[in-house]
């Protein structure tokens, strides 16, 4: 069995064609950070228009990377929700319109659920597990029982992750997206130099909040000034602030845990997906940490940590193994929790 895959919910116009043997055929994904660099974060009318401009090509540079043609898919993936309302709809009325010319089952995923079974793809990861999404969109622990049964058991209350990994870069003076800036200044710098606040430490919740932690970081470039603002500090601040991310989701886990194994006693395994996932730094704390819960450990490579079809088209595989086909007629949700697919 083989599935095209389309995703266009955010800043990345991608398709990728996957087998039922765990294959990536073709993943290919256009980037649009140089569209929205100059804006310091994704302009959504600039995304749609890029998307509308790119999307053929790379359905068409996917197929043929995969050396396959449309008459040989079995199902179009899509992602229809959550995201930015425009791009959904540029990937959604292409997937119909090849679902509907030649006669395709049409799949309609939620992306949240194709970074939570991106981990069935590549490490064939046996459910139940405990999930940590982390991206510039969501900060999440879910706990997945099953294709299509998820469980959310925490999320942020305000900033994600990923936003204020984007919204520290920027505050720094260092480039978009933020993430990876931050993670590269980090080496150098001094992790203990500044003792930055950890929103809800300690709560008996899985919540998170990132803003008070943003804020922080806030007044201490404002007390610093901008004149000492060198390289030397920018490292130092960088490293500070990725260990207390890294550290406040590890005090999270805990709660998390203890969530998962109320409602399923025999958890094993924990993963983290997201674009944050690519973080070194964040993932070898949270590999570390997981060893104190008897979990097994598993993370995506990292071409598969940010956006990319594959992992729609997996999800969309699994979704047709288990008879989930759309109508034509479904409507993008720029909203869309997983606990509602």
């Amino acid at each position: 069995m083989r599935i095209l895959g389309i995703e266009t919910s955010c800043d990345e116009t991608a398709a990728a064609i996957v087998d039922s043997d765990r294959n990536i055929l073709s993943n290919i994904v256009y980037s649009q950070i140089s569209e929205h660099k100059a804006y310091g974060g994704v302009v959504p009318e600039i995304a749609s228009r890029a998307h509308i401009d790119k999307i053929e090509e790379v359905i068409e540079e996917s197929l043929q990377k995969a050396n396959t043609k449309l008459d040989d898919i079995d199902g179009i993936a899509v992602t229809a929700g959550p995201g930015l309302i425009g791009g959904l709809i540029v990937g959604l009325m292409t997937a119909k319109g090849i679902a509907a010319a030649k006669n395709k089952p049409l799949i309609c995923v939620n992306h949240l659920e194709g970074h939570s079974l991106t981990c069935r793809l590549t490490d064939n990861v046996a459910f139940p597990f405990l999930l940590l999404l982390v991206s510039g969109g969501h900060c999440q622990f879910i706990l997945a029982k099953d294709v299509g049964d998820y469980k959310l058991l925490g999320e942020t209350l305000d900033d994600a992750a990923g936003e204020a990994f984007d919204k520290t870069a920027k505050l720094l003076g260092l480039d978009y997206p933020g993430g990876p800036a931050i993670e590269k200044a980090a080496l150098k710098g001094n992790e203990n130099a500044f003792k930055f606040t950890m929103p809800l430490l300690g709560t008996p919740n899985c919540n998170f909040s990132f803003s008070g932690l943003k804020t922080a970081v806030l007044r201490e470039v404002e007390k610093l000034g901008e004149q000492n603002l060198n390289q030397n500090i920018i490292e130092d601040v960088s490293a500070s602030f990725q260990k207390t991310v890294a550290n406040i989701i590890c005090d999270r886990l805990k709660n998390a845990v203890k969530a998962a194994r109320i409602l399923s006693p025999d958890l094993k395994n924990f993963v983290i997906s997201g674009g944050v996932a690519a973080n070194k730094y964040i993932n070898q704390k949270l590999r570390n940490e997981v060893v104190h819960y008897n979990l097994q450990f598993y993370a995506p490579p990292l071409n598969l940590c940010t956006d990319n079809a594959a992992m729609i088209a997996w999800a969309g595989l699994e979704r047709f193994r288990k008879g989930y086909i759309s109508s034509l007629d479904f409507i993008p949700k720029a909203r869309w929790s997983l606990e509602g697919i």
